[in-house]
Order: structure tokens, then sequence, then C-alpha cells
């Protein structure tokens, strides 16, 4: 596997299939930054970023993304590096917010990425693995059940109502199905996988997908 070349792992997945543990041990082996939509929603909440201010940061340094995710690891005020900003960007125009950053961050480095727009918004980036990761219904509500210590019944109900609500934005902003195979290079369904084993099988698709 030729890892010198800069390449993005997308991972979109269901809910209580494990997949952002996966994505996260993936990012571990492959010995890059790991990314999910909570750190991409707390970067929006901490800088209060809008289109415009991503695009006046990018027009200030080459390296923005790097710059401004160090900033948040450091638990600097962004006052000190860019200056002062705008208002919080409004809810109608995260969609845009979530692309620049998302692009931001693989035009920085190699990584892994899990959300439900990587997959489309980096479609065109070079050496963009994109991975679906499913399970069965019975896995993911037991796992749901275990790790957010909910009965059944709520395991189920919250499953049923983040699927809808997935499938709806991707079809909103993406024009198309989260579940069309189309869309990406691997589909795996990890029912009856551990999550190392998911990851193994994920490193030799991508190592194939590197030659």
């Amino acid at each position: 596997m030729d890892t010198t070349c800069k390449y993005v792992i997308s991972i979109n997945r269901e809910v209580g299939s494990g997949g952002r543990t996966i994505g996260r041990k993936l990012a571990e082996r492959l010995g890059v930054k790991f990314y999910d939509k909570a750190v991409i929603n707390e970067l929006v909440k901490k800088f209060e970023l809008s289109v415009e201010e991503i695009e006046r940061l990018k027009a200030q340094r080459h390296h923005w993304f790097f710059n401004l995710s160090q900033t948040y690891i450091e638990g600097r005020n962004i006052e000190e590096r860019f200056g002062k900003l705008p208002p919080v960007a409004t809810s109608k125009n995260m969609y845009k917010v979530e692309k620049e950053l998302l692009k931001g961050i693989a035009d920085c480095e190699n990584c892994v990425i899990a959300g439900r727009s990587a997959f489309n918004i980096l479609r065109d980036e070079p050496n963009n693995f994109k991975i679906f990761i499913e399970s069965t219904l019975e896995k993911r509500v037991e796992r749901m059940m275990k790790n957010r210590d909910i009965t059944e019944e709520e395991a189920l109900r919250t499953i049923k109502m983040l699927d809808e609500s997935r499938e709806t934005y991707t079809k909103k902003f993406a024009k198309k199905s989260r579940y069309d195979s189309r869309n990406y290079d691997l589909m795996l369904n990890v029912a009856t996988l551990t999550e190392d084993e998911a990851v193994d099988i994920i490193l030799y698709a991508f190592g194939k997908f590197m030659k």
C-alpha cells in the first residue's frame, strides 16, 4: 500500500453499527487523524463559523484548516490568530460550512472522516476511499441498548428516527440515497465481525485501492 500519496477515507455508517469506533481504530492503525461529525459541529459552535468566515480564513492562511484545528486543540481564542469573526452561522448554512470544513481537512492531511456527508462532498478528491458500514437491526439494537443504557423499544425508536433523518438529509443535499452501493468503494456488513476484523478487511481493500 502506497500511503505516501495524499488520501482520505470517508465512512458513512448506520447508527448502532459501530462504524465510528471502527473508523477511529482504522485511523489509529494508519497513524492518521480521525474526524467525525461531532468534531465538525464543535468547530462550528466554538468558532461561530459561516461560509464567508471560512473563505476569509482560507484567503489569510494557506493551511487555514491546520491553523484552525490547532487553535481548537490548544484551547486558544481564535481571535488571537484570525481576528474578530462575524456572527454565528445559521442552520440554513450548516451544510455549506460542513462542506468547506471537510474539504479543508482533506486538503490538509491524510485522515479518516466519519460522517453522512463526506462520501459525497469529497467525491472528487483524489484517493478518496468511500466506505459504508452496516449491520443487522438485531445487532444495532443490541449495541445501542448497551452503549446508551436504553430499552429495546427506545433503541428501535431511535434507530428508526435517525435512519429516516439521515436518509432525508442525504437526499436533500447529495441528491442520492445513502444506501446506494454506487456511492462507495466498499460496503461492509459487520454483524458477524469484531471491530478489529472489520478494520483488517478495510485495510486490505484500501491497500488494493491505493495500488
